[in-house]
């Protein structure tokens, strides 16, 4: 399978599961780690011009942007964007139709001075994950705050990994409520991987540095030069 069939793929399945996603969020092992990142993360974007990239059913959206100044929250697949817009939301959440792939989709000239993507990094190929970065950083303004949330493997509590390519990705076979099955993609990089791939212009980089022990799920945070 190429990577253009692994990347629509993985749009077709998000699609057909945006009524059932949430779902993930409410794993009893979880709770504790959940409410930390949610306490954790709306400070992180207070006062800034926000880029969510594959905001999806928008499950973040209240916790991160409550005191943000702007936030434009995209996605490729109009079914999860329908459920985060059903939601209770602050003023300045507004919503666009983007692939995540290619941000020239965005208004020309138009920069952040803040990112945001919430497991969207875990279904990025390895071959495409340094020069999707890259152009997310063209859109970002000096001084930029990114943060990266997404999962850890936990044997147990994540899916178990089905297979390995040729370039190192790793796949898990899933299930939907109308008995469809989907390979996906889904890495789970190192500590040393996730700090190091962000490149040289990334400053101050931490990573699961939120106050509480992180398990199921690592957060990255750094600021563009």
């Amino acid at each position: 399978m190429s990577v253009t069939d692994v990347v629509q793929a993985m749009q077709a399945y998000y699609a057909r599961r945006a009524a059932e996603y949430e779902r993930v969020y409410h794993k009893p092992e979880r709770q504790a780690e959940l409410r930390a990142i949610e306490a954790w993360i709306g400070p992180r974007f207070a006062g800034r011009d926000v880029l969510e990239i594959a905001s999806g059913t928008g499950w973040w959206l209240p916790h991160a942007s409550a005191s943000a100044r702007a936030w434009l929250a995209t996605d490729l697949n109009e079914e999860t964007l329908a459920v985060a817009r059903a939601k209770a939301l602050p003023g300045c959440v507004r919503f666009a139709t983007l692939d995540a792939y290619d941000l020239n989709g965005l208004p020309p000239g138009r920069r952040f001075d803040a990112a945001f993507a919430g497991f969207w990094w875990s279904h990025v190929p390895l071959a495409r994950l340094a020069g999707w970065l890259a152009q997310l950083h063209e859109r970002l303004l000096p001084g930029a705050r990114v943060v990266f949330l997404d999962n850890s493997h936990v044997p147990g509590s994540s899916l178990p990994i089905t297979r390995r390519d040729a370039d190192g990705n790793t796949y898990q076979r899933r299930t939907l409520d109308d008995g469809s099955e989907h390979e996906v993609l889904k890495n789970f990089p190192t500590r040393e991987q996730a700090l190091a791939l962000p490149g040289p212009r990334a400053r101050h980089a931490r990573f699961n540095e939120i106050g509480h022990p992180l398990v199921h799920y690592w957060v990255l945070k750094y600021e563009l030069d």
